[in-house]
């Protein structure tokens, strides 16, 4: 697979990435599931701030994605939800290795579109 990103891995980041930090956390929790994770600790391995790392955790946590495994403070740890999630997000790690340029440019053009979108809806309300 060079150029083109499988199907199934393109409609995993539209309905589950917003952001390739989300990616980046994601997959650093999925590749080390025995490690539980802080917000703090997140934020310095993908280079975000804490207030950034903390809305990307509960992001991914509401999707079902990971899990929040201490509240206070906050602490979240890879805990596959099913055999296929866990198969699909190894095709997704596996995409992010071998076609970085692309799974990037794919979830930044989403963005883009996300962004749009949420902006029209905005200014259709102002034109009521």
């Amino acid at each position: 697979m060079t150029g083109v990103i499988a199907p199934e891995i393109e409609q995993f980041l539209l309905d589950s990435i917003d952001t390739v930090p989300h990616l980046e956390a994601l997959l650093l929790l999925f590749q080390s599931p025995a490690v539980v994770w802080s917000v703090a600790e997140l934020a310095a391995r993908i280079y975000v701030n804490e207030k950034q790392a903390a809305g990307i955790l509960e992001d991914l946590t509401r999707r079902s994605l990971i899990s929040r495994v201490e509240h206070s403070p906050p602490k979240y740890q890879y805990v596959p939800r099913s055999q296929e999630q866990r198969e699909l997000i190894e095709k997704v790690a596996q995409s992010y290795r071998t076609q970085l340029v692309q799974v990037t440019r794919f979830i930044h053009s989403n963005a883009s579109a996300s962004v749009r979108d949420f902006a029209r809806a905005f200014r259709l309300k102002d034109n009521d």
